[in-house]
């Protein structure tokens, strides 16, 4: 298989590193870690931070768009083309307010779910990226703005919610690069509550 993109949603700055909204950052710094890649590098000509990584035994291009959530297409379709990685093998991963905290679900095309990040990249590629998707949960109490509950901080028990499910992320992530999207699927969205 050739190359990978893996591209984690969110805002760029330390005022936002533990919000909800960050959910695809808190990954791919995670998938980072994990890989032994000492760090990020601002692209500007992408307006991203871009890590290079093998996982799983492939090449993978780790990607945080620094454009701010509502502008993500801005970094990740253009960074895709100029690669030539083709859309199938390009992994978005973001929180999702339809799933409970800290389950996940991948899921191929569909519409936007009112997510702006996504709305961005569909504007910028082809619908039909991979969706790896994170369970931030819904608004607290209806009344609520959207945009207070998806840049609040995580509370404590959110935190230690991630920080139990990461290594069943990542490795829902390898089987996806290792095994393709059927099995990942099947590995995935039946073992996590949705």
């Amino acid at each position: 298989m050739g190359p990978a993109v893996i591209a984690g949603l969110g805002n760029p700055g330390s005022a936002y590193a533990e919000t909800r909204h960050n959910a695809g950052f808190r990954l791919v710094d995670a998938l980072a870690k994990s890989a032994g890649v000492a760090g990020f590098k601002a692209e500007g000509r992408v307006n991203g931070a871009v890590a290079k990584a093998d996982i799983a035994g492939r090449a993978v291009w780790l990607v945080k768009p620094l454009t701010f959530m509502n502008e993500s297409g801005r970094c990740v379709g253009p960074f895709c083309q100029f690669l030539k990685i083709p859309v199938e093998s390009v992994l978005v991963v973001y929180d999702d307010i339809t799933l409970a905290p800290g389950a996940i679900k991948l899921t191929v095309g569909g519409g936007d779910g009112g997510h702006n990040g996504i709305t961005s990249l569909l504007q910028s590629m082809p619908n039909s990226f991979q969706r790896f998707r994170i369970g931030i949960g819904p608004k607290q109490y209806p009344g609520q703005d959207l945009a207070d509950h998806v840049l609040g901080r995580l509370t404590t028990e959110e935190q230690a919610i991630f920080a139990e499910k990461l290594p069943f992320y990542i490795q829902g992530v390898e089987t996806w690069l290792s095994r393709g999207t059927a099995i990942a699927q099947n590995f995935i969205n039946k073992k996590t509550p949705q």
